[in-house]
């Protein structure tokens, strides 16, 4: 109920300010759904996208959504995220918001995570916390990200990261604390942008035996995927 009141509070606020606003929206296909080093599509494609508003005090909240596949245990097949905060800076950006993580048709496994990071030049460090991670009452999760997005010439781009999964409810999901990282080339073609990186990361038993292997899983793999934002603009 709280978190209901939150995202009211933060849609009025939104709504005072529209003509100060902007809006946008991003399509994104990928080869694999990957978070935080798990695929949560059993390694197959997933179509994303999202819509995002923000004001020109720093405000934002959005919506995001993505195809899921946890197998046939799990009765939901999508994921849809509502998040908003607040960014602002200009050497050192910051940003502090909130996310909610909802599964329509297993509702049992929504969570929310506060979330904050701050950004010089092409680094930026985040710290994600929940004390309900993946639905489990009073299971606290923490996860320290340190990610790089240095542009190259020609259109290309080098990204890198590296995370750290910590905590009872990382404990109780996953098995143990767990960490993750990946290296990747971005490259920008028109209104659309191409990604390829690698992912990593420590082995983790997420749902037990006789699950399928392609089902949660962290193994290494790489991972194309194609976006692009609205409104484009002009050429």
């Amino acid at each position: 109920m709280r978190l209901s009141q939150g995202l009211a509070a933060l849609a009025m606020l939104a709504s005072a300010s529209m003509a100060h606003a902007q809006l946008s929206g991003t399509v994104t296909a990928v080869s694999d759904y990957d978070f935080r080093g798990i695929t949560q599509s059993a390694q197959d494609p997933a179509l994303q996208g999202s819509i995002d508003w923000a004001g020109e005090s720093g405000l934002y909240v959005g919506a995001w959504a993505s195809n899921i596949d946890f197998g046939n245990e799990f009765d939901a097949d999508i994921e849809v995220d509502l998040y908003g905060g607040f960014r602002g800076g200009d050497d050192v950006t910051w940003d502090l918001g909130f996310i909610y993580y909802t599964y329509p048709g297993e509702s049992d496994a929504n969570f929310p995570e506060l979330y904050a990071s701050a950004t010089y030049s092409f680094l930026t460090g985040k710290i994600w916390y929940s004390n309900e991670f993946g639905g489990f009452d009073n299971d606290e999760a923490f996860y320290y990200d340190l990610s790089a997005a240095y542009e190259l010439p020609e259109n290309f781009g080098l990204t890198a990261h590296i995370g750290y999964s910590d905590g009872d409810g990382i404990d109780n999901s996953y098995g143990d604390s767990y960490m993750d990282w990946s290296v990747g080339v971005t490259y920008a073609l028109g209104n659309f942008t191409l990604g390829l990186k690698y992912v990593d990361g420590s082995d983790n038993e997420v749902l037990g035996d006789g699950t399928p292997d392609d089902i949660a899983s962290s193994e290494a793999r790489a991972i194309f995927s194609v976006s692009t934002t609205f409104p484009w603009g002009s050429e």
